[in-house]
C-alpha cells in the first residue's frame, strides 16, 4: 500500500514526481528517517555514489539509533556486489537485484540473489515484491547478476534499437511513421507472446516462417551476412564486461579474451579459465 512506502532523494523534483504518481507515499526528510523503521530498503543510486551514500548513513545510525532488527537492504544498482553493502553498512540481510525498465508497466524481469543464510520468510517477501512488477528469478550465485545485467537489464535498449531500425526502414519504404511504429511494436509484442505460449525453441519458430526462396529467407540471409548474431552477442558480452568492471572485477572474459566465460556453476571461477 502507498501509505507504507517512504521515499528519499537529494533531488526534491524526483520525490515530488513519485508522490504525485503514487498518492499516499510519504516523503522522508533524511536518509536515516527513511530507513530507521523500514522492513525493506530499496537503494537505487549511481554505482560510483554507493560509498558516499552509505558511509554517512552508518555514522547517523551510530548517532541517532539503530535500524529495525532484520531490515533488508535491496540494491538495484548495476555491478556493485553484495560484499560492498556489507562493508558500508551493518545490515546483515542484503539483496542484489537487476530489474529492467518494463517493470514500469508490470512486465519486467528481475533477477536477484541474497546474502548466505537468507531466511526463507524474507525470500518469500522479496519474491512477492518483485513478482508484483513482472517475472522474478532468484539465483543462488551472485555472479549470475552481472550476466543478467547484460541480457535482461540492458536488453530493452537492444530491443528499442531494433525497433527504431525497423520503424525507420518502414518510413523509408513509404509508411507514415505512426503506422510503421504500430506495425513494429505489435509485431514484437505478438512475437514474444507467441514464443512464450508456444514453448517451442525460437530457432524452430523462426524456421517455421522462413519459406524457401521467400521474403523472410532473403531478409535472414542479409542479417546473417551482416554479422547480426555476432554483433548482438558482442554487445551482450560488452555489457557483461562493463558490469564486472563496475564491481571492480576482472572483465577480461569472453570471445577473443584471455579468459573465456568460467563455468563457475561446476567449479570455482578462479580454477577455470578455459
Amino acid at each position: 500500500q502507498p501509505e507504507n512506502v517512504m521515499v528519499y532523494d537529494i533531488s526534491s523534483d524526483q520525490v515530488d514526481s513519485c508522490i504525485a504518481a503514487f498518492p499516499g507515499v510519504k516523503r522522508a526528510t533524511t536518509l536515516h528517517a527513511l530507513v530507521k523503521d523500514a522492513d525493506v530498503v530499496m537503494l537505487g543510486v549511481k554505482p560510483q555514489n554507493v560509498e558516499a551514500v552509505l558511509r554517512p548513513l552508518n555514522a547517523e545510525v551510530e548517532k541517532l539509533g539503530p535500524l529495525k532488527d532484520g531490515v533488508i537492504l535491496t540494491s538495484i544498482i548495476a555491478g556493485v556486489p553484495i560484499e560492498a553493502f556489507l562493508e558500508y553498512t551493518n545490515i546483515k540481510h542484503v539483496v542484489r537485484a537487476m530489474p529492467n525498465t518494463p517493470v514500469t508497466v508490470e512486465q519486467g524481469c528481475t533477477v536477484w540473489c541474497s546474502t548466505p543464510n537468507f531466511p526463507a520468510e524474507k525470500k518469500e517477501l522479496i519474491s512477492r515484491l518483485f513478482s508484483s512488477i513482472g517475472d522474478e528469478i532468484n539465483m543462488e550465485d551472485e555472479r549470475f547478476l552481472d550476466m543478467a545485467t547484460a541480457i535482461s537489464g540492458s536488453g530493452p535498449a537492444y530491443v528499442f534499437l531494433t525497433m527504431e531500425a525497423m520503424i525507420d526502414a518502414g518510413v523509408h519504404m513509404g509508411f507514415p511513421r505512426h503506422i510503421a511504429e504500430r506495425l513494429v511494436m505489435n509485431t514484437l509484442l505478438g512475437t514474444c507472446l507467441y514464443a512464450i505460449q508456444s514453448g517451442e525453441h525460437v530457432s524452430k519458430l523462426r524456421n517455421d516462417i522462413t519459406s524457401p526462396g521467400g521474403t523472410t529467407a532473403s531478409a535472414i540471409y542479409n542479417l546473417e551476412r551482416g554479422g547480426f548474431r555476432t554483433t548482438v552477442s558482442d554487445a551482450v558480452w560488452a555489457a557483461y564486461r562493463r558490469s564486472l568492471e563496475l564491481g571492480g572485477k576482472d572483465s577480461n572474459v569472453g570471445p577473443g579474451r584471455n579468459n573465456i566465460l568460467p563455468t563457475f556453476w561446476q567449479k570455482d571461477m578462479k580454477d577455470d579459465t578455459s
